[in-house]
């Protein structure tokens, strides 16, 4: 690192912490992309609403700190002559490096929400009859309901006297062999 000889102290130090934890951070994302990250990825998913959803103090924040710290540093450096502002801005920039990773998690995390169909969630939802349900037991239609946000095309029956037609709204009582009950709402 003969480049770094003639760079006065604070300049150096900057270059001596990006230059390693550049090529660690590299290391890091493609051993990550190709899923040998050990299975540990600093996050825990089981954390509350209102609690973070992983920890503040792991080795990856640790990097992303370092890397604004220093990129920054160096990229300023000629920019900002006082040097106590210079590391408050680094000092800064590394910090939003660590917010703008919690944020990207976060918004990840959101992505893993399991929103697989299950005929058991249509219970008490309200569905609309598409074609006409005959009287009790005597045949079948169907309803649209929506469940998790899509919506679903079911076959359905009424214990009923009476036909329920076509646009009409109706609530799911029982679920019986992937056959929704529904009554008159």
């Amino acid at each position: 690192m003969e480049f770094l000889e003639n760079y006065e102290p604070l300049l150096k130090a900057f270059w001596y912490i990006a230059l390693p934890i550049s090529l660690f951070f590299a290391l890091q994302t493609i051993m990550t992309f190709i899923g040998l990250s050990g299975g540990e990825t600093d996050i825990d998913s089981d954390a509350g609403d209102g609690d973070l959803p992983f920890e503040i103090f792991t080795l990856r924040n640790l990097i992303n700190f370092l890397l604004g710290f220093s990129w920054s540093g160096i990229s300023f450096y000629d920019s900002i002559q006082n040097k106590a502002v210079l590391i408050g801005v680094s000092l800064t920039i590394g910090l939003a490096f660590v917010g703008v990773f919690f944020i990207l998690v976060k918004q990840i995390l959101k992505l893993s929400e399991n929103n697989s169909f299950k005929i058991e969630d249509t219970l008490n939802k309200t569905a609309e009859v598409y074609l006409t349900i005959p009287e009790a037991k005597s045949g079948k239609g169907k309803v649209l309901i929506s469940v998790n946000g899509s919506f679903h095309e079911l076959d359905a029956m009424t214990l009923s006297n009476e036909k329920i037609y076509s646009n009409s709204s109706v609530k799911v009582i029982a679920v019986e062999n992937n056959l929704l009950i529904v009554e008159k709402n």
